[in-house]
């Protein structure tokens, strides 16, 4: 005998089909500490390769109209020793008129914008998932990473990180360095950021793009800055291996 499906029965139907779908759609327990664990070994194999990296960094007016600028291009290489280092591309082209870049802003040029998070630097944050969310086509997993404690001296990282649910690996991060400093003598404020990641070689996913733009909060006024990083030309050095690149030449 044919019988007809009441609305409870769908109604239940529908909500297990949610609920699956709802657990389906939640990371594993163990992804972060499997995130951390191929950070620290990104950041090992990340120090064997060599790469160019371009800073733009501009002042705006209240209009959005470009100002004072700083511009540097360095190539990331190895002597023939092996020792990773710093190169600039012609001289650094610094026009800046309101504010002035610092110590700390080139360090977090080096360690923060480009984040990797490792083994040793997952216990000093605390994390919280969001939610899924596609992005660039690509399902994520989406997290709320903060630090626990911030020291005068630390650079940290506080925001969101987008974690591919297909490669595992981090896919985007959207945040700000930490600590902002405010001094009665002198202050230091950091943009929100956004890197983009992607793979390289196939096996490990890198900094390819940062932008940045905000207001920072000044007491002597309020400052709209813009700037690019750019991570080109990533190449893999060995002991047999000579890296060059094609480039004007320098001064």
């Amino acid at each position: 005998m044919l019988s007809r499906v009441g609305p409870t029965v769908c109604a239940a139907a529908l909500a297990v089909s949610f609920n699956s779908l709802a657990i389906a759609q939640q990371p594993s327990k163990g992804l972060i500490r499997r995130l951390a664990v191929q950070g620290s070994l990104f950041e090992k194999e990340r120090h064997h390769y060599s790469c160019r990296r371009s800073f733009q960094f501009f002042e705006m007016d209240r209009q959005g109209k470009l100002g004072g600028s700083y511009r540097e291009v360095r190539d990331v290489l190895f002597t023939p020793g092996g020792r990773r280092t710093e190169e600039f591309i012609g001289p650094p082209d610094s026009r800046l008129e309101r504010i002035r870049l610092t110590s700390k802003d080139f360090r977090d040029l080096r360690e923060v914008q480009p984040l990797v998070l490792t083994e040793e630097s997952l216990w000093r944050y605390e994390l919280q998932y969001k939610g899924p969310e596609v992005v660039d086509g690509e399902d994520c997993y989406v997290y709320r990473l903060k630090p626990r404690q911030v020291f005068k001296d630390d650079r940290l990282f506080d925001g969101l990180i987008w974690v591919s649910q297909e490669h595992k690996q981090i896919l985007r991060v959207t945040g700000q360095p930490m600590p902002q400093i405010h001094g009665t003598t002198s202050e230091n404020l950091f943009p929100q950021f956004t890197t983009l990641y992607q793979p390289v070689d196939g096996k490990f996913w890198f900094p390819v793009k940062t932008v940045a733009s905000d207001i920072l909060p000044f007491a002597g006024g309020a400052q709209r800055v813009y700037y690019v990083i750019l991570y080109q030309n990533y190449r893999r050095f060995t002991a047999e291996s000579t890296v060059t690149f094609e480039t004007q030449p320098k001064p």
